[in-house]
């Protein structure tokens, strides 16, 4: 019985870190960019929008 308590704390303790490394992969996007500022997928940052 002590080691389904063990196993069972283990397992509620870990599932937050476990749902947080999931979501390590994600990029920065176009809406965090400041205003007048694109994001360029090609230098992976946020880059100054030039008008002609």
């Amino acid at each position: 019985m002590k080691a389904i308590k063990l196993l069972a704390a283990a397992f509620f303790a870990l599932m937050p870190a476990a749902g947080f490394a999931m979501c390590s992969e994600h990029k920065e996007s176009a809406n965090v960019c400041a205003t007048g500022m694109s994001w360029d997928d090609e230098k992976q940052a946020c880059v100054e929008i030039v008008s002609s």
